[in-house]
This record gives structure tokens, sequence and C-alpha cells, in this order.
């Protein structure tokens, strides 16, 4: 018997897709910018929670559309891909990479 995870993409292999990814409100990936709290990688799925800076955010289902089309991109086919928009805790600025805080002049 094989082991079914074994043909799951590693969490690493995920988060390099979600680098992809990219807020158009702010032109940073979601990756830098700390909006990805979890990956969870499953015999038959892989679970991502995430959030937006803020829970105004007007391109939230754009945003979690894409994340769940970069995973699917790296995943096996007929996994189930999900994406779930969480707010706590709520996103800060802390989170955020050197790399983004650099970026925008917060380093």
């Amino acid at each position: 018997m094989t082991n079914p995870i074994a043909n799951m993409p590693a969490e690493e292999t995920i988060r390099a897709a979600l680098r992809n990814v990219i807020d158009p409100e702010v032109g940073m990936n979601v990756v830098d910018l700390g909006l990805i709290y979890g990956i969870e990688i499953g015999a038959d799925r892989v679970r991502v929670a995430m959030t937006m800076t803020t829970p105004a955010c007007p391109m939230g289902a754009m945003i979690t559309e894409n994340a769940r089309e970069a995973i699917q991109d790296v995943a096996p086919d007929g996994i189930n891909i999900i994406v779930d928009l969480v707010w706590d805790p709520p996103w800060s600025a802390e989170r955020m990479s050197p790399h983004a805080k650099q970026h925008f002049g917060w380093s």
C-alpha cells in the first residue's frame, strides 16, 4: 500500500506557490505580507488559513481564489483545496517578512 501523502506537495512548495499571489492593493505577495496563518497537508487535501490586512478588504474573494489556484498548480489532480479566510488573530504589520518591511520602508 502506498502512502497518499507522499504525492502531496511539501509545505514549502505550497508556500512558494503562494508567493505568486499578490495583494493588488499593496503590490506584495501574501506570504511576505504575513497573510498566511497556516498550511495543513492531509492525504487528500490541502488547507490554508489566511487573512487579509483588513476585514473590509474589497479584494478578499479574488485573493483567496488566486491562492486556491496557486495551490492547485502544485498539487496532484483531484485533491480538495481549502482556503479558509480567518480574522483571528487580526493581521498586523508585525507579521510581515523583513523583505516586505524593507519594501515599505518600515525597517
